[in-house]
């Protein structure tokens, strides 16, 4: 067993796919902007687990949203080669870090703002 698909809630799918694939570099793998639907996979594994950013119209997808963001915690990791060339990329392109890469013995890690209600962690190992 593996995981296919995993849910990400976000205040506007739209603006969430372009945040994903423009500034992060994710791909698309399904977009229906009618539908608030769209899907998202890392382009080092096309065929890996999507992310689907979903609204978080439901009010319990919102109230638990917005209590991961104050208390300060990533809803979701991505692993990285390197944190602090990704970290360097991404504020280049503008992405405001709440976190800059600090290392432990477990790894190094750092923190965005995804812009779409969502704190994210980029971690290497």
């Amino acid at each position: 067993m593996k995981i296919a698909l995993t849910s990400v809630p976000v205040n506007n799918p739209s603006e969430a796919h372009t945040f994903y694939t423009e500034t992060l570099g994710f791909v698309s793998k399904m977009y229906m902007p009618e539908a608030q639907l769209a899907i998202v996979v890392s382009p080092e594994e096309p065929d890996g687990t999507g992310l689907l950013l979903e609204p978080n119209g439901n009010p319990l997808s919102k109230t638990y949203q917005e209590g991961v963001f104050k208390a300060g915690l990533p809803i979701i990791v991505f692993g990285v080669t390197d944190v602090r060339q990704e970290y360097e990329r991404l504020r280049a392109a503008g992405v405001r870090f709440t976190q800059e890469p600090t290392t432990a013995e477990w790894g190094t890690t750092a923190v965005f703002d995804d812009t779409c209600g969502n704190l994210i962690q980029i971690h290497q190992a």
